[in-house]
């Protein structure tokens, strides 16, 4: 659905009836914080602990980019303490609607924390940024350190838990980076080209020393038609590459039709794994956190493109059967 503006001041209104009292004002109550991706939920609860109650709207396999709220979501952003979106484009559809919230409450788009200077510009649109930064390690720091401050903006009197915990958190991200460093190190050079379904992976090519290919541009919403498989799967044959891999979040039809491309002309491409891109994974699993998430995405490219990882991961904790 399209953003009506009426339609949100009527939604407004009739929540503030409902919910009149900010939690944030009661140190002894928890924060109630909605968050827009599952990335920035999983950070939220990392760094607020027991203090926040945090709500995700795109649950696993939802793409951001095309997702539009519903008046259920509307409800719960209007109730929150604080709102928590990524920014940078990523949800679009959402973006008229979050800009017109924060004029009324605490809203926060912590994904632009990320300095400019580090950010990719985007492909198809002018003074727009790659929105993928939790693709490297190092980057979705900065937002971690964003969803701290917010909460202790909202949530003064927990200031000394928010930065205990989010210290704690940033020192498991960083683990994370030297353990993908080291692993992503190990795919021979040769093999270090990251094929998927969109452009969902600059950062972590950046990061890592791979050449990254999607099929699509930065946003699913831009279409693949049959001129780019073409190119695709004479890319294919012509550097020899024999894994491509599909996303959590995106329609896998357009993979599969470079494989059976690359296959009638001779050339044996397999799907190396399945890649969280836009979305984490079922949530209570390891890889429904942003440590798994990552985990198994490094720990998958490298075991399909030759490289050395462990099965199960850094720490063991990813699930059997990549």
């Amino acid at each position: 659905m399209q953003f009506d503006r009426r339609r949100f001041l009527a939604i407004t209104a009739a929540a503030a009836v409902v919910f009149t009292s900010p939690v944030a004002s009661r140190a002894e109550e928890r924060l109630t914080v909605v968050a827009t991706t599952g990335m920035i939920a999983d950070a939220a609860r990392a760094v607020g602990g027991d203090l926040v109650d945090v709500r995700a709207l795109m649950g696993p396999g939802v793409d951001p980019h095309a997702y539009r709220q519903t008046r259920t979501d509307i409800l719960a952003l209007t109730r929150a303490d604080l709102v928590l979106w990524h920014g940078l484009y990523l949800e679009a559809q959402m973006e008229e609607f979050l800009l017109d919230l924060a004029e009324r409450q605490r809203v926060v788009a912590v994904g632009e924390a990320v300095p400019r200077d580090l950010l990719v510009a985007h492909d198809d649109y002018d003074n727009r940024f790659d929105p993928h930064v939790w693709m490297d390690p190092e980057l979705w720091a900065h937002v971690v350190g964003a969803v701290r401050d917010a909460l202790i903006a909202a949530h003064p009197d927990g200031e000394p838990s928010f930065r205990l915990n989010a210290d704690a958190h940033l020192s498991e991200i960083e683990r994370l980076s030297a353990y993908s460093n080291e692993v992503l190190a190990t795919v021979p050079e040769p093999q270090r080209v990251l094929l998927t379904a969109h452009d969902a992976f600059n950062y972590f090519g950046r990061a890592y020393g791979f050449d990254v290919v999607g099929i699509q541009g930065i946003s699913t919403e831009s279409e693949a038609g049959l001129v780019r498989i073409r190119e695709l799967v004479d890319l294919l044959v012509m550097r020899g590459i024999g894994a491509v891999f599909v996303e959590s979040s995106v329609s896998d039809q357009n993979i599969r039709a470079l494989v059976e491309g690359a296959a009638a002309a001779g050339h044996e491409v397999v799907i190396g794994g399945e890649l969280y891109s836009d979305a984490m994974g079922e949530p209570g699993a390891y890889e429904g956190t942003y440590l798994g998430m990552i985990d198994h995405n490094v720990t998958v490219i490298a075991s399909a493109l030759g490289g050395a990882a462990p099965e199960r991961g850094m720490d063991g904790r990813l699930s059997a059967g990549l």
